[in-house]
């Protein structure tokens, strides 16, 4: 049997999987202890909080109201002075802390605030629920980055508007860069207004690590304060991600508890360097490692892309954590949109559809090539499969695709695997040579290759252009490797009976030159 080739293609060490898979859910499983505790305190508690909320609110809106009186949002906008400052930063944040205090909020302050002329941005992580809104409060009621529709929110839109957000509008194709042009001018104002309060991972998770922070509060180059947040509590009840508790659930577990801890930690500013601010996304990842180490967690690649793809591969009937690839990571390194990850999800799921828990074995890699298993099979499976278990996620396969499969199927490498199959060279594959080539290479048998030979032939003039054989390589850059790999495998093959040859040959010279010397002996 011929040796086995030596697989020796190096793994890029930044393409390994992440310190945590999925930041993104958040499985808390309640004791029936914890559960009958539950709806015994609740049954008490949510109807008073409730009620106090209620009252609350009630004050809070008219202040609100009175505060943005005639104030205005959008064209010559500037920042609140005199009393609607002091009705912003004093009152509103009072009757803020007022309805974090009757929910059952008790918070912790570590760090010191610093001035708006010191830092004019907080970015605030990890953000893990709709409960992190109590940092605004503590922090002084600082700017925010809103979507225009929240404006129109009942009650609660006065509230934000008192905020003076930056706002984001889904209509305006302009409004990234109109976003990104207010927090700079508001951010070199030299203190005139308030502190800009962001979330720069732009989504939940299960503050297990740091995933990517946007770039958007790092483009103005000015300092920026590390705000970090923590829930020390014995039983998660804020934690609300993509997997896990909706948000009335734990609204409701939140109400039920006598109490809930939540500790906000101001760290120094961290100050650009000149690199940094002619490079944001150096600046953001400083930030976001000096939050990590006073965190204790690690970070990942992971972002709002990986979220999309989660809910895509949910559509596509896949687990949703079959769409985590860490997007920021893959599409940098692999120079790769959302639209092309998106279609690369859809081809796996054509492979994974039948596969149970979102990953490809060998058999189904096979079944979906419509090949059986053979040497050159299992060697394109081994350079997809990087972790060895036996298996293709999707991050594999996306990785597998784009650096091992796109480049086979340069014209090159294409016109040499037409040309095996091609043994007539008459520049085109009749049925007979291409079922005689996989029968041979890849031991395919007939119906297999009648299937295989009618999704290429797209005229149905019973053989195969080189067109018609590059468009489905295009369409299958599986393929092209394979054969790619399959070529491999014959050199090495030969080369291996070349060596042998060559040892033999030697080792029969020897023996040759030892019976001459042994006669010499003799003759002596």
């Amino acid at each position: 049997m011929t040796p086995r080739r030596v697989f020796a293609l190096p793994r890029q060490q930044s393409l390994f999987l992440p310190a945590v898979l999925n930041p993104f859910v958040q499985e808390v499983k309640l004791a029936k202890a914890d559960i009958i505790k539950c709806v015994f305190r609740g049954i008490f508690l949510v109807p008073i909080r409730a009620i106090f909320l209620t009252l609350v609110l009630m004050v809070t809106w008219p202040v609100a109201v009175v505060t943005t009186f005639l104030h205005p949002l959008k064209g010559a906008v500037a920042p609140m002075t005199g009393w609607r400052r002091f009705m912003c930063r004093r009152v509103m944040a009072f009757l803020g802390r007022s309805y974090y205090f009757f929910m059952g909020f008790r918070v912790v302050v570590k760090g010191q605030q610093v001035s708006s002329a010191e830092a004019p941005i907080l970015a605030v992580a990890p953000h893990s629920t709709f409960f992190d809104g109590i940092v605004c409060i503590v922090a002084g009621l600082p700017s925010t980055v809103s979507r225009t529709e929240n404006l129109a929110t009942p009650i609660f839109g006065r509230f934000v508007r008192c905020l003076q957000p930056v706002l984001v509008s889904r209509q305006d194709p302009d409004s990234r860069k109109n976003t990104i042009m207010e927090i700079d001018s508001r951010a070199k104002s030299g203190g005139c207004w308030p502190q800009i309060l962001v979330f720069p991972e732009g989504t939940c998770t299960n503050r297990s690590c740091l995933i990517t922070f946007k770039q958007g509060a790092f483009v103005p180059g000015v300092p920026v304060q590390p705000v970090v947040m923590r829930y020390p509590n014995r039983l998660d009840t804020v934690t609300w991600t993509w997997q896990g508790f909706s948000s009335k659930t734990l609204l409701l577990l939140t109400l039920s508890q006598l109490y809930t801890n939540v500790e906000i930690e101001f760290l120094p500013p961290v100050t650009p360097t000149e690199e940094e601010k002619k490079r944001p996304v150096l600046f953001a990842r400083t930030v976001r490692n000096v939050m990590a180490q006073a965190l204790g967690v690690p970070v990942t690649d992971h972002t709002y892309e990986d979220c999309r793809l989660m809910i895509s591969a949910g559509e596509l009937t896949l687990p949703m954590e079959a769409g985590l690839v860490e997007f920021t990571k893959i599409s940098q390194k692999l120079d790769l949109k959302w639209d092309n990850v998106k279609k690369e999800l859809e081809g796996f799921a054509a492979v994974a559809c039948s596969c149970k828990g979102g990953r490809i074995t060998i058999q189904e890699f096979a079944s979906f090539l419509k090949l059986p298993i053979s040497p050159a099979l299992q060697e394109l499976f081994a350079l997809f499969d990087r972790d060895g278990d036996g298996t293709i996620d999707f991050r594999e396969y996306v990785i597998g695709v784009t650096i091992l499969c796109r480049p086979a199927n340069t014209e090159e490498v294409l016109r040499t695997a037409f040309q095996l199959f091609d043994t007539d060279a008459d520049q085109r594959i009749t049925h007979e040579e291409f079922s005689s080539m996989l029968r041979s290479a890849l031991g395919v048998c007939d119906l297999n290759v009648s299937k295989l030979f009618k999704e290429i032939d797209t005229d149905s003039s019973e053989f195969i252009t080189f067109a018609e054989f590059q468009a489905f390589a295009l369409n299958h850059p599986e393929y092209a490797k394979l054969f790619t790999t399959y070529l491999e495998l014959q050199r090495y093959q030969a080369l291996q009976e070349v060596e042998s040859e060559l040892s033999s040959t030697n080792h029969v010279c020897s023996e040759d030159n030892q019976e001459e010397s042994i006669s010499d002996k003799k003759d002596d």
